[in-house]
């Protein structure tokens, strides 16, 4: 009988097709933008996931995510070194600055100062350089997007690519000069704007002068320290806000998903691949059963049982989704693998394809039961009529 069934499925080559492809739709909408979602959404703090050494961030209590600065007084640095089970405790700026290029145009930067005698908090992947050629006069790194691209330098000929710019050369903060002394690797944000890094101390000289210009204060718990009581313990002392990594991430990225629209727009269009996928492939199975009535009349006049009769349909159902789930995640994959080094966000984590494996399991199901119903009730006359 499972032969029967296959054969009955691919003997309308249009309508298998038909299938197929509507399911391959629904299959690469549910899969793709939601990978697309996570991806920008992973953009969102992936300026704590780069900083990766500190246990702890401290910062004033009323920011909401991680490019919500509300400096603190330098004073306040001291104060969290003073608490018990704090090994160490760096300061860190970070803000955005507009940078003046070779040709005189702008572009804003996002400013990071490290401690100037550790270097904490510093990039992840240094691709040329070392992070140490910071202590060098009026030293910067950036990063290699930005590099390439929006501080590239401008191709003498019209219309051409961009210079990327390169250890040596130099560029404007706050009309003061910064040589490029490195090129990093880091995490796209969510601005996508490039990355410098400097020294805390010559950040503080770049950005406009304000009375209080110390972003956050990264600390490390001693060894055996619970992270969840040092934080408490640092609120209580210095009625900071202390999160650990892994809060301030959730903390940022609740803030985008309350606040912005992003999650109603992804959803819609999931959402809407599903309806489209389920209408394309509910109505081709369902003609497919119509036109194929009298075989399973047949079968039914020669003794075959409903179940049996089920059993051939869901054999259908699921030969159709696998090959459509597969085609869609297929081309999913595609996708990401060729969008890979552009500026598009994409994260494919093993529970989305779990994800879109159980949305195209619902169409199956869907047509599955539109095209049992029909069969149930069907007479075994039917063969005899003309």
């Amino acid at each position: 009988m499972n032969h029967i069934a296959i054969k009955m499925l691919m003997g309308d080559r249009g309508k298998y097709l038909g299938i197929v492809m509507g399911l391959t739709f629904a299959s690469l909408i549910m899969t793709q933008q939601p990978a697309i979602f996570l991806g920008l959404m992973s953009r969102s703090y992936s300026f704590i996931t780069d900083v990766g050494l500190p246990d702890i961030w401290v910062m004033d209590e009323k920011v909401q995510f991680v490019d919500d600065i509300k400096p603190l007084q330098d004073t306040e640095l001291y104060r969290v070194r003073g608490i018990s089970g704090v090994q160490w405790a760096m300061p860190m700026y970070k803000g955005l600055l507009k940078a003046r290029l070779a040709d005189g145009t702008f572009q804003t930067c996002i400013v990071v100062g490290l401690d100037d005698a550790t270097l904490i908090g510093g990039p992840p992947v240094m691709l040329e350089g070392k992070l140490d050629d910071l202590r060098r006069s009026d030293g910067v790194i950036v990063d290699i997007d930005g590099a390439q691209d929006k501080l590239g330098k401008p191709s003498p000929t019209p219309g051409g690519k961009l210079i990327p710019i390169k250890v040596g050369d130099s560029l404007e903060l706050n009309d003061q000069r910064a040589i490029v002394v490195g090129i990093a690797k880091v995490t796209r944000t969510f601005q996508s704007q490039p990355v410098v890094y400097t020294t805390y101390s010559r950040a503080k000289n770049y950005a406009p002068k304000e009375r209080k210009l110390l972003s956050f204060v990264l600390v490390k718990a001693k060894p055996g320290q619970d992270l969840a009581v040092l934080t408490r313990r640092i609120r209580a002392t210095t009625g900071l806000a202390a999160y650990t990594s892994e809060e301030f991430k959730s903390l940022t990225y609740e803030y985008f998903m309350r606040n912005t629209g992003i999650p109603i727009n992804f959803g819609i269009s999931v959402l809407l691949g599903f309806i489209v996928g389920a209408a394309i492939a509910g109505q081709t199975f369902y003609n497919f059963t119509l036109e194929n009535l009298r075989q399973f009349g047949v079968l039914k006049a020669m003794g075959t049982s409903n179940w049996t009769l089920l059993r051939m349909i869901l054999l259908q159902a699921v030969l159709v989704g696998t090959i459509g789930y597969g085609l869609g995640v297929g081309l999913t994959a595609l996708f990401g693998y060729s969008m890979r080094n552009s500026i598009l966000a994409f994260k494919f984590p093993w529970q989305l394809l779990m994800f879109s494996g159980a949305g195209v399991s619902l169409i199956c199901v869907f047509a599955a039961l539109v095209s049992i119903i029909k069969v149930i009730r069907l007479e075994p006359a039917i063969v005899f009529k003309g």
